[in-house]
């Protein structure tokens, strides 16, 4: 398996898929996934003539189960590492959930200043702030989050079985079918990271604030989002930092819940390789 050493010492996992003279693709997983949750999008990427990049963040997946740094700012550093290592240039950036807040930090103060970034895009992503603050009053409060941390500490397979089965991909809603395959390969990538990792990821997916670094970000932006995200409600998020992006477009989707990237690729892929291509 391939690593990468950060500047602190930590072993980031990664996939590097498709010829290397390709156009880079890489992608950044939600909390509290692996690499492996894009595996349709970076197969069907690589069917398209696209190299395709992807790491487990530290803590995650295949990575080093490290008990610090579990923050946007070593997330963003880390993605940095093996963007470097690869020596990766015009690469466009795909993020979604909590992957989309690191992408977003990636590209705003490693990725462009670098100059090894040509796009980005942030479906189902955290930005600008989940959290409810003064500045922030449609957020979700401490306490909701609060839970998810209880929950996680007190039973985490469970929980892990509860989020997939229900809102994650809108399992719960009438006349939706729950696919166990779905519920059960969440449940396996959530269970090979570390639950110290997961507990602190809660605090930096929904406390980080994004705002600043999506006012500087100038390569051209797609957000994606369902309008049934019951994870990273809309309206909080996608509707809100559409607004402080220079060179943003807005997708949104009808009834198509957080997971959407694996409940309906055959919506999300082309749409995705259109931005890629324009």
């Amino acid at each position: 398996m391939a690593y990468v050493t950060t500047k602190d010492g930590v072993e980031i996992f990664y996939k590097d898929w498709g010829p290397k003279d390709a156009p880079p693709i890489v992608f950044h997983h939600g909390w509290p996934l692996s690499a492996d949750d894009w595996d349709n999008q970076m197969m069907f990427f690589l069917q398209n003539g696209y190299r395709v990049v992807a790491h487990d963040r530290r803590g995650h997946g295949r990575s080093e189960q490290v008990s610090e740094g579990h923050d946007m700012d070593h997330y963003a550093a880390d993605a940095s590492a093996v963007v470097e290592h690869l020596n990766l240039r015009g690469a466009i950036h795909i993020g979604h959930s909590t992957g989309g807040g690191e992408a977003t930090r990636y590209v705003a103060r490693h990725g462009q200043p670098q100059g090894r970034v040509a796009k980005l895009i942030l479906i189902g992503a955290v930005p600008p702030v989940m959290v409810k603050t003064a500045n922030n009053p449609g957020g979700l409060t401490v306490e909701f989050f609060d839970g998810f941390r209880k929950a996680l500490a007190t039973n985490r397979s469970q929980y892990y079985i509860d989020i997939p089965a229900g809102p994650f991909y809108g399992f719960n809603r009438p006349g939706v079918e729950t696919s166990q395959s779905i519920v059960q390969n969440w449940w396996r990538q959530a269970m090979m990271g570390g639950a110290k990792a997961q507990y602190d990821g809660i605090k930096a997916f929904s406390e980080t604030d994004f705002t600043e670094d999506l006012k500087v970000i100038e390569v051209p932006t797609l957000v994606m989002h369902g309008d049934d995200d019951q994870i990273v409600p809309i309206a909080a998020s996608a509707l809100i930092g559409i607004k402080l992006l220079k060179h943003g477009t807005l997708k949104v989707y009808e009834k198509l819940p957080h997971g959407l990237c694996t409940t309906h690729p055959d919506i999300v892929n082309p749409e995705l390789l259109a931005f890629v291509r324009r």
